[in-house]
């Protein structure tokens, strides 16, 4: 495993911190859950759990996920994956806490902006997580995995398997709805074109400090 860089960590625990909460925030709004929380939602659901044990399922999903990534390209697993795993479940607790002390009535209209701070918080975590470099989380692991296997865009690849996990997620008794639509159209390239923009600035921040 590599040497990490204090910046690069710092910006991966950030990005775990955004990714956790976004996911919790789709979640909470109950417009639909993201590809990825519907996943956690589906097994949620299929392991009778309750919904503040979200964090619970998430961390059962992950490490599956990231053993099986491990197999198939261990290079996207580093010592920040494992950092991810950590702390991850309890972020998402914490979100949920969180969007209903912002949103202690939950009508439409905090619902739609609980939810568009959800993607928005999710696209920027998993964008500052990939651009780290540290080793991806379990789901985007496997998202490059598949990426370099088929030899398309990231985005491309995004848009597909979430539209799988969309499925998957259904089929578990996940909470499908506007929202899982939007982000699985949108995810890929919001995602794609930030991680660059945060990579140009990490780089360019580290040659000017060299």
């Amino acid at each position: 495993m590599k040497k990490i860089k204090l910046n690069k960590l710092i910006l991966a625990i950030v990005g775990i911190i955004l990714v956790g909460t976004g996911v919790a925030f789709n979640a909470a709004a109950a417009l639909g859950n993201d590809p990825i929380g519907i996943v956690y939602d589906g097994i949620r659901n299929m392991a009778h759990l309750s919904g503040e044990q979200l964090g619970m399922a998430s961390n059962l999903v992950n490490i599956v996920l990231v053993l099986i990534v491990f197999l198939l390209d261990s290079h996207y697993v580093n010592v920040g994956t494992w950092i991810y795993i950590i702390p991850y479940g309890t972020v998402v607790a914490f979100g949920g806490k969180l969007y209903h002390m912002i949103f202690a009535t939950q009508n439409l209209w905090n619902q739609m902006i609980g939810a568009f701070c959800g993607c928005m918080l999710l696209y920027t975590g998993v964008a500052m997580y990939i651009a780290a470099d540290v080793g991806l989380d379990p789901f985007t692991g496997l998202v490059m995995v598949l990426r370099d296997k088929v030899d398309r865009e990231y985005k491309t690849v995004k848009i597909c398997f979430d539209i799988l996990c969309i499925l998957l997620g259904v089929v578990l008794g996940g909470k499908l709805g506007v929202i899982t639509i939007i982000t699985a159209l949108t995810a890929g390239p919001v995602i794609q074109f930030l991680s660059n923009k945060i990579a140009g600035w990490v780089n360019h921040k580290e040659v000017t400090t060299d």
